[in-house]
């Protein structure tokens, strides 16, 4: 199976290395690991399928106060759209790595920022160990502004446009619905516990005691 393994990034090296030394220092406090890893290939097809009901709901809503008008949409507003979906793209882990940094005690040097080559992706890791909500709330975050609120204001403003971004960054919020929904479902009788990124898998551990 070692041939297997997929190759680390000097990036993900570096991290790999910093969060060994945390957790030794992790478990000479009485902390205990658990990892919570998710299979990217799961992800990438249960994170977008998990979004949809909401999807659904937003265009549900818009469609009902506004209708579907069509008409004004023309191949410049196409291309506009693309070109923002990857600058929200980008600013979806911006977001991330602004909350998360806001919590944690070296604030935005314990944050990383990277892409991903093979699936043409950016992302955003946090190298410090959070307490739940911290944590929760900075996996939630992106979405909830640039999904959920932008899907409000596109019924409100009676923007389509506005209303497909919002489509577009509820369905790459899937990923992060699927950790957030393991952190919630997970179950533990430890009294303390800290969530941290995993350096380079999909997912997160869990330092317990």
């Amino acid at each position: 199976m070692e041939k297997d393994k997929r190759k680390l990034t000097d990036k993900e090296l570096k991290r790999k290395d910093h969060f060994e030394k945390l957790n030794a220092e992790m478990h000479q406090k009485g902390y205990q690991i658990k990892n919570m890893i998710i299979d990217i290939q799961q992800a990438n097809f249960q994170g977008p399928l998990s979004m949809l009901p909401f999807m659904v709901l937003a265009f549900g809503v818009y469609y009902y106060v506004n209708g579907l008008d069509i008409d004004g949409i023309s191949i410049g507003i196409v291309a506009a759209a693309y070109l923002l979906i990857l600058v929200l793209i980008v600013l979806h882990e911006l977001i991330h790595g602004i909350t998360w940094g806001i919590f944690a005690k070296d604030h935005f040097h314990s944050i990383d920022f990277g892409f991903i080559r093979s699936s043409f992706t950016p992302y955003c890791t946090c190298s410090e160990p959070l307490k739940k909500w911290q944590y929760l709330f900075g996996a939630a975050m992106p979405t909830l502004i640039l999904g959920f609120a932008a899907a409000v204001a596109a019924v409100i403003t009676d923007q389509l446009l506005l209303l497909f971004l919002a489509e577009i960054m509820l369905l790459s919020g899937g990923g992060d619905f699927l950790i957030i929904l393991k952190i919630l479902l997970y179950r533990t009788d430890k009294k303390e516990s800290v969530y941290c990124d995993h350096p380079y898998e999909c997912g997160f551990v869990v330092f317990e005691k």
